[in-house]
């Protein structure tokens, strides 16, 4: 049960960093943090990851949908494995993630993104990207130098 209070926790404040977003930075598109490294900069995505599959939401919103629902479902499989944190953790990650930029997709039709790496050019992105990562990263490393079966 925990696993989904983290991902409740996500999902929370996922919404309401872009909620801050919309509400301070839209007005102003971008605030520097740091000059010319780090900007809050205010963004509408219709696409993925680096805007590819750019104004197909309705394929992101299926696809996303499913790969969600079999997340949640093979978390709650393994819920009871005593030793699997290093792959519930990072599902929970994933799920969060995914499930805060979906209800973008649903409600907005575009997922707001606000971080903006300007010192070497990067994809602004939001919170969930941020979850999605590092539960991915940590599952990469459970799965490659733990040898943790998925």
């Amino acid at each position: 049960m925990m696993y989904f209070v983290i991902v409740f926790f996500i999902v929370l404040l996922d919404q309401w960093t872009k909620y801050l977003a919309k509400t301070y930075l839209y007005p102003i598109e971008t605030y520097p943090l740091i000059e010319n490294v780090f900007h809050l900069t205010y963004r509408e995505n219709t696409g993925a990851a680096f805007s590819i599959l750019r104004d197909k939401q309705t394929l992101l919103i299926i696809v996303t949908s499913i790969v969600v629902v079999i997340l949640i479902f093979y978390l709650i499989k393994i819920m009871k494995v005593e030793d699997f944190l290093l792959v519930k953790l990072p599902l929970s990650f994933i799920i969060g993630g995914a499930i805060g930029n979906l209800i973008d997709r649903i409600r907005l039709r575009y997922v707001i993104d606000f971080f903006d790496f300007n010192l070497i050019n990067f994809a602004v992105f939001n919170v969930a990207d941020v979850f999605i990562v590092i539960g991915s990263i940590i599952l990469g490393y459970a799965v490659i130098f733990k040898n943790v079966e998925i």
